[in-house]
């Protein structure tokens, strides 16, 4: 089945070797985000909230880059430095997600990229 590589200036562009996703036939394989701003490519201001909220504005940048939404999500993988803000990120979730929600990790991780507190990655699944 062909691969369609998903790229949008909307969203960080990748720092390393990877795509910002994956499309193959119905299924978009999006690569992890970090709070990165993509204008800028640094992370951003204003504490825990905003890096949470970053996160999920790339996400769904990159998710509209390949013909879907946050609400195509069918699976998410959060990952945190400090799983004391599990709570917020169900908090900002929320905002971002209507039921039926995706299925969902949450990893307490040792470090993230560029010194992040938060990283997601995802899958849609689109209408065929």
């Amino acid at each position: 089945m062909p691969r369609e590589i998903i790229h949008t200036d909307q969203a960080p562009a990748a720092i390393g070797a990877y795509s910002q996703a994956v499309k193959v036939g119905a299924t978009v394989y999006l690569a992890g985000q970090i709070p990165l701003d993509p204008a800028t490519m640094q992370l951003v201001e204003g504490g825990m909230e905003a890096q949470i909220r970053r996160v999920f504005d790339n996400l769904a940048a990159v998710a509209r880059a390949a013909g879907g939404s946050l609400a195509d999500t069918v699976k998410l993988n959060v990952f945190l430095t400090d799983l004391g803000h599990f709570a917020l990120v169900n908090q900002v979730m929320a905002e971002y997600f209507q039921e039926p929600y995706p299925a969902r990790a949450a990893i307490g991780v040792a470090a993230l990229p560029r010194g992040a507190q938060v990283e997601m990655d995802a899958v849609l699944a689109l209408e065929p």
